[in-house]
């Protein structure tokens, strides 16, 4: 497997402040609504909807919030009309950047995504311009010290893994959409203890930035995204070595 999925370990080694759980409410309950509204309500049936309540139950979210927000999403109760929209541009260096949002203003939240890319010194780019570059693929971390390499390898890829990448830190596992919640399945009841799992876009190639200031302004770009209320994910083609990473915090 070519690519790598630099800013998904990023993210987790980051985590998620308490001063964020508001925001991170307010972008999964956004996902459990278009997901329900697309797919139905009923999760057993609808794995989207079943991943996003997957991950309101890991941010300790309200039982009474994800059901409300299904209801929402079904039409049951009255709720905002959201649309799904996907930008594409590039960061300093010519890192390729795709940004999925979900919004229910797309004049707002495409004027908020162009201000951002020219402020933090990258660029928005016209629809296709990017996302050739991107596949979608699951992935799940792993923390290294708690399994070796062998058994990792045996468990992951006899549960149809598509791929096992060994970081400074952690394993990553990578599969396909259709068998992402079997793998992390099979993972969970062999009692491997699992550090994150998500459906991302894994590119094709890397561009491998080399100093702390590009390092420094697209780690900025890519968190300012992040942080915009209406940007539920931000996927980037970039490798960051890890010693580079930890001189620049």
């Amino acid at each position: 497997m070519s690519g790598h999925s630099k800013w998904s370990t990023i993210k987790y080694k980051k985590a998620i402040q308490d001063s964020r759980r508001g925001k991170a409410f307010t972008k999964v309950i956004k996902e459990i609504t278009v997901a329900a509204r697309i797919g139905g309500g009923d999760p057993l049936a609808n794995p989207r909807l079943r991943a996003a309540i997957s991950n309101a139950k890991a941010e300790n979210m309200p039982k009474d919030n994800i059901e409300r927000a299904i209801k929402k999403g079904t039409g049951e109760l009255e709720g905002v009309n959201y649309e799904e929209v996907t930008y594409e541009g590039y960061g300093p260096g010519g890192v390729a950047i795709l940004v999925e949002t979900i919004t229910d203003n797309r004049q707002r939240t495409v004027a908020e995504i162009r201000h951002l890319f020219s402020k933090k010194g990258g660029n928005l780019g016209e629809p296709g311009s990017v996302a050739w570059i991107f596949e979608k693929k699951g992935l799940i971390l792993v923390e290294k010290d708690k399994i070796d390499e062998e058994t990792i390898m045996n468990i992951a890829l006899e549960a149809n893994a598509d791929d096992i990448q060994e970081q400074e830190s952690e394993w990553e596992v990578y599969t396909t959409p259709e068998t992402f919640e079997g793998v992390k399945s099979v993972l969970e009841s062999n009692g491997i203890p699992i550090l994150s799992a998500e459906i991302t876009m894994l590119p094709s190639s890397t561009v491998k930035i080399e100093t702390e200031k590009k390092a420094g302004q697209l780690l900025n770009l890519m968190e300012a995204l992040e942080d915009n209320d209406d940007v539920q994910h931000v996927y980037a083609n970039f490798d960051i070595p890890d010693e580079l990473l930890k001189r620049i915090g």
